[in-house]
């Protein structure tokens, strides 16, 4: 009882520890909506970086990625290459978004969309496609924060009771002090995280003789587990393409791009994200030593792969080092949730509430639709976490099937002139639908997209239906066309391939 208590109290230290900062960055403010959402455009680069990255690693990375070493062996290595993958993005699409968003006063996602096409409807239709897809990602860290209280507490908090309290700290310091308080605080976390899971992984792998003796011992208990199973390689496919494609399109990252300062830091991501990457190794090491030590998953408390970890540490390691490196856990949450609910909450405040319940918003009553906002979105989250059921990665990964499809029309508008309303609205509305029929489970994916396909076939489906249509309808008006043109020119000249 004391061991859970003194656990209880370590963690409880990473999560009262933002409340302090929130309400620091609250007193740092203009008072305006921009500076609350967006930090008026003035991150720097550390912040940038660390705002990302712990953005970035979720409980789809800190859990999630133990439990899918742990089930499906060597199928989360595509982690290590979506990290580049992600990073190349944020300097090739991130960097534009970033300029366009800066030069013509873009706040959110829809901003973009609704200037680039000029149209509201599509603007409006990925408002939505954005809720709808980061509300249940939002329910991943509620329920992977809930998992390591209420494993540290000895089951004395349940898991409801536990992911209120998540709930609850997160919805304080982001209410307090928006935009800023998440920077600032995911400095610290990410710094947590990095080497948390880094350690995590070599002292588990410690328990059973080190990596080495550690992967031999994987593959006599388990023959093939090392290796990629035969049909996977779908799975690692869309993995690799649809994890930071819809990560990167995620509204908590549209966020950082506009609060960025200097293009500088978009050249410096691909590096900085790929060495990041070094992480994921911690979870490898983590997910198949506790194949060793817990051979079936009914031995992992609630018979869940997410509880590796945890399981292992509260059983085999000191409860002082356990606790901590839960609360490193427990970081990786809420540096994620914390980001995604202020980013649906800036959305539907500046996309739908500003334009069509209350188009005269002062400033301040802005920041408190955005408030009202976090306390909805974060109870949709928080009545799923306790209703929808599933491995964290599962639902990560069908809610960034969603997130993903605006990445069409993204591209469509940065770099294919012909690309028009039509095409990208009927792209997205095919894309997300697929998605939702297959990605849901509602009917099986037809072909090779059966096993673990759903998102990468809709993503395809989006590609092939937006430029379909964007040639057989109307181009965007030519007089916007032009005003574009010498944008992009002014860029190439202001900023550059590099900056």
């Amino acid at each position: 009882m004391s061991q859970n208590i003194i656990a209880l109290c370590v963690i409880g230290f990473f999560m009262i520890f933002p409340l302090a900062i929130g309400f620091i960055a609250q007193r740092k403010a203009s008072g305006s909506a921009e500076d609350y959402f967006i930090q008026s455009r003035s991150m720097g680069p550390v912040a940038v970086f660390f705002s990302v990255a712990a953005t970035w690693w979720s409980a789809f990375a800190f859990l999630g990625s133990n439990g899918y070493f742990y089930t499906s062996g060597p199928l989360y290595w595509t982690a290590i290459a979506w990290n580049v993958l992600f990073g190349i993005l944020y300097f090739g699409v991130g960097k534009k978004i970033w300029y366009f968003g800066k030069l013509n006063g873009y706040v959110t996602a829809t901003d973009f969309f609704k200037h680039q096409y000029g149209s509201v409807g599509l603007g409006n239709l990925i408002a939505i496609i954005m809720i709808v897809g980061t509300v249940p990602y939002l329910q991943v860290q509620l329920s992977g924060g809930a998992y390591l209280i209420q494993v540290a507490s000895g089951d004395l908090i349940p898991f409801a009771v536990a992911a209120l309290l998540f709930y609850l700290v997160i919805i304080i310091y982001v209410w307090a002090g928006g935009i800023r308080a998440i920077a600032w605080c995911d400095i610290f976390y990410g710094v947590l995280l990095f080497f948390g899971m880094i350690f995590a992984g070599l002292y588990v792998a410690s328990l059973v003789g080190g990596p080495a003796a550690m992967f031999r011992t994987v593959e006599e208990m388990f023959p093939g587990h090392t290796v990629l199973q035969d049909g996977a390689w779908m799975k690692w496919l869309t993995m690799f393409i649809i994890t930071p494609i819809g990560s990167f399109m995620g509204p908590q990252l549209w966020a950082r791009f506009y609060a960025t300062s200097s293009p500088k830091t978009f050249d410096m991501m691909p590096f900085l994200l790929a060495l990041a990457a070094i992480a994921y190794v911690g979870s490898c090491l983590t997910g198949n030593a506790g194949k060793v030590i817990y051979p079936d998953v009914a031995e992992l408390i609630n018979s869940n792969a997410d509880y590796i970890l945890p399981t292992v540490l509260f059983n085999n390691a000191p409860f002082v080092l356990g606790s901590v490196l839960m609360a490193c856990g427990a970081a990786a949450a809420m540096s994620t949730a914390n980001a995604q609910v202020l980013a649906i909450s800036t959305v539907y405040t500046m996309d739908l509430h500003r334009h069509y319940i209350n188009k005269n918003m002062s400033e301040r009553r802005t920041i408190w639709v955005g408030r009202i906002a976090l306390l909805v979105f974060s109870a949709m989250a928080y009545i799923m976490c306790l209703y929808v059921p599933g491995l964290l990665v599962s639902i990560g990964l069908v809610t960034l099937g969603f997130t993903a499809q605006v990445m069409v029309p993204t591209c469509g508008a940065l770099f294919w002139k012909r690309s028009s309303v039509a095409g990208a609205v009927a792209g997205v509305l095919v894309g997300g639908g697929i998605n939702a029929v297959y990605g849901l489970g509602l009917m099986t994916a037809p072909g090779p997209f059966a096993n673990g396909g759903a998102g990468l076939l809709a993503f395809l489906c989006n590609i092939v239906v937006f430029v379909i249509v964007s040639l057989v309808t109307k181009p965007r008006p030519q007089k916007l066309m032009d005003e574009l043109k010498q944008q992009y020119a002014d860029y190439y000249h202001q900023v550059g391939f590099y900056s």
